[in-house]
């Protein structure tokens, strides 16, 4: 189906174009691995570079979406009685400012591996520019131009010591490109990615290990794909398939070689890939940018306004994250082993573990509970506050787990199309995976309660299941802003009780507030209470309504945990 094109470079071709980099980066995905040799051959380039678009199309969407309860609750406000009406703003939705700034914070934030680093950086220099010269809602031709020449720029600034032969030279080309181009952005992407094509294929001849293995850069590669998107989003027609040299077969192998040059000349290269976010000062980046170039390389640092992206290799993974502690505040520490298969590896190593026969996979809000269902048995991924997990980090927590059959609880009503994606990718692979729609936390904590892995699958499925449904949830959290809800319109700072995903209570007090939740659930019954608060509640809060439950629920137990940053003040269970 062709794609309705955009005249303009407004919020609406943002959401477009992030929407079709996600499609085109997910049908690329696997190409794009195959032929990842530089800088280490870790076959990973295409998978991190949709986890980073993924998560600025997460980004842009919940823009569009804040914007559409923004309208309900002015419309009911207003006396309407519909708050349906209306998708978006009487002023047509989000500004081009407001979406170039989710993108470019959501890829940010997301960001995975080196390449992913880099089209973090880009996106974010575009949006720079784009945000600045959007005062009317959008831009033109002359604006594109701009903005793919300060994202080439920012992107080499960003780098520590920029190789030719790589996305950037991709990057640059584009650039060069579209400023010889005339017209309006329809034109100009056009330019832009016909001439990032041409650099892609002309990679192998400026660096020898992508000469040697016959292959394109695979960053260059997924940049051309991003390109294709944004000519989509302006024509409504895809350009043709970026037809590339395929990794050669070797050692009875598909892609290259595990020893092939991880950079040039060097062989060995660091054991560590360090990345993490970095809440800290201009000043303190660029004394921590002199540091690890000291400690390794591959040294990428993105970002701004407070908050960057750091990314390296290097031998001494804590040294790394030491020198983030002294420029500021370093979280979502990922520190990856270049391990069996990859670059780094001589082929003496031991052969991969067997895989177990089970596994669960279970998607967490906080580190507490992350640390209870580690002690339990299963694979966790941490979903911070407003940063949902991507479909990719799931399919990797499946692999992770390394079992024949494993059982996905996202634990989160909105993550269930995710889940269903990252199971469907993991059957691909020949892993049985059940998919269990736990909405919360609380459901699946019951769900593993009840896991035996020396059931039949299909038997402990079962009753993983009937254990999460029998299990009514509820949490107890602040309102970020007036919004319409099914109990009325709340204001900011309203405290509100949610039960089963609906909005029941609104209130000033939190142990009241809660207190009355709790009542209601038990209403209906049950026999044990699960109470898990976040950092921010009070021990005073669980105190209560410990004591409520003994007091007017003689055969109900409860049980206490801490949850940690989970988001929700308190997260309620009634089994």
């Amino acid at each position: 189906m062709a794609q309705v094109p955009q005249r303009f470079f407004d919020a609406l071709a943002v959401r477009t174009w992030c929407g079709l980099s996600l499609r085109g980066l997910g049908r690329a995905r696997e190409e794009i691995d195959a032929i990842n040799v530089y800088p280490v051959a870790d076959g990973d380039t295409g998978t991190n570079l949709y986890l980073t678009v993924e998560s600025a199309f997460a980004a842009v969407e919940a823009v569009f979406a804040a914007h559409e309860v923004d309208g309900a609750v002015r419309d009911a406000g207003e006396g309407a009685r519909d708050a349906g009406e209306g998708a978006l703003n009487a002023d047509g939705g989000p500004s081009l400012a407001d979406a170039v700034g989710a993108m470019a914070h959501g890829a940010l934030i997301g960001a995975r591996g080196n390449s992913g680093t880099i089209l973090a950086q880009l996106l974010r220099g575009m949006a720079q520019v784009l945000a600045a010269r959007g005062d009317s809602g959008h831009t033109e031709g002359a604006g594109l131009r701009l903005a793919l020449r300060h994202a080439a720029a920012s992107a080499r600034q960003a780098v520590a010591h920029p190789v030719e032969g790589t996305v950037l030279t991709v990057a640059s080309a584009a650039a060069d490109a579209a400023e010889e181009a005339g017209g309006g952005c329809a034109e100009v992407a056009r330019a832009a990615y016909e001439g990032a094509r041409a650099a892609l294929v002309a990679t192998p001849g400026q660096l020898p290990v992508l000469e040697r293995a016959g292959v394109v850069d695979a960053g260059g590669h997924g940049l051309v794909t991003v390109l294709a998107a944004l000519v989509e989003t302006f024509t409504g027609r895809a350009p043709g398939p970026v037809t590339v040299p395929h990794a050669r077969v070797e050692h009875g192998g598909e892609g290259p070689a595990a020893g092939e040059c991880a950079t040039e000349g060097d062989e060995s290269g660091p054991a560590f890939e360090v990345i993490y976010l970095l809440e800290a000062e201009d000043a303190a980046v660029a004394r921590l940018r002199q540091r690890l170039d000291a400690l390794g390389d591959s040294l990428v640092v993105v970002g701004g306004d407070g908050l960057w992206n750091v990314h390296v290799h290097v031998d001494d993974a804590g040294a790394a994250v030491e020198a983030g502690v002294e420029a500021g505040r370093p979280y979502r520490i990922r520190i990856t082993h270049f391990g069996h298969g990859d670059a780094h590896t001589t082929g003496t190593e031991r052969p991969p573990r067997e895989r177990a026969q089970r596994a669960v996979v279970a998607v967490v809000p906080g580190e507490g509970l992350a640390e209870l269902c580690t002690e339990a048995g299963a694979t966790t991924v941490l979903a911070r506050p407003g940063e949902p997990p991507a479909s990719g980090e799931l399919v990797q927590a499946v692999r992770r787990a390394h079992a024949r059959e494993v059982v996905l609880l996202p634990n989160d009503a909105e993550l269930r199309h995710t889940a269903a994606a990252a199971a469907e990718q993991a059957r691909t692979e020949g892993i049985r995976v059940a998919l269990i729609p736990t909405r919360s936390a609380v459901q699946g904590i019951a769900a593993l309660a009840v896991h035996e892995p020396e059931r039949r699958f299909d038997e402990d499925v079962v009753a993983m299941t009937s254990a999460a449904g029998a299990t009514r949830h509820a949490e107890v959290t602040v309102a970020e802003r007036q919004s319409w809800t099914t109990a009325g319109i709340c204001q900011a700072g309203d405290v509100l009780g949610l039960i089963d995903g609906d909005v029941a209570v609104i209130g000033a007090d939190v142990s009241e507030v809660a207190a009355t939740v709790l009542d209601r659930m038990l209403s209906a019954g049950g026999e044990l209470v699960t109470l898990v608060l976040g950092d921010e509640a009070p021990q005073a809060v669980a105190d209560r309504l410990e004591a409520r439950v003994r007091d007017a629920y003689l055969a109900v137990d409860t049980v206490v945990y801490r949850g940690g940053r989970q988001g929700a003040l308190l997260l309620v269970g009634v089994e």
